[in-house]
């Protein structure tokens, strides 16, 4: 049986809770990438996603990630645009940690 958990999320809302889940993949919110999400999403939509990212299990967010990104017909091309733009907030704080790397590699593997 397949689960899904269904969003009704904007494509900005996507990419809040994407980069997220990805900047807690060392269990750290630096201010680095603070500022880089919130300088691409402003601070409103920010804190009701991340409202939200604190009330889910893994599972669940990937699920969420998943199912929407299915829900919003983003195109390969479109997730590799997103992958790019996770890289560079995993760089954001000048350091690309193991961690970061593992997270990259699960997304993709579960993303494409």
């Amino acid at each position: 049986m397949k689960i899904s958990i269904r969003t009704n999320w904007t494509q900005k809302e996507l990419f809040t809770y994407l980069f997220i889940y990805c900047m807690n993949a060392d269990f750290k919110e630096t201010e680095e990438e603070l500022d880089f999400i919130t300088s691409k999403v402003g601070n409103k939509t920010f804190t009701k996603i991340h409202k939200e990212f604190n009330q889910d299990n893994d599972y669940s967010s990937l699920l969420k990630i998943k199912d929407t990104l299915y829900l919003l017909d983003y195109s390969y091309d479109r997730i590799e645009q997103l992958f790019n733009e996770i890289k560079t907030l995993f760089l954001s704080d000048r350091k690309y940690e193991v961690l970061e790397k593992n997270i990259m590699t699960g997304l993709k593997r579960i993303l494409y």
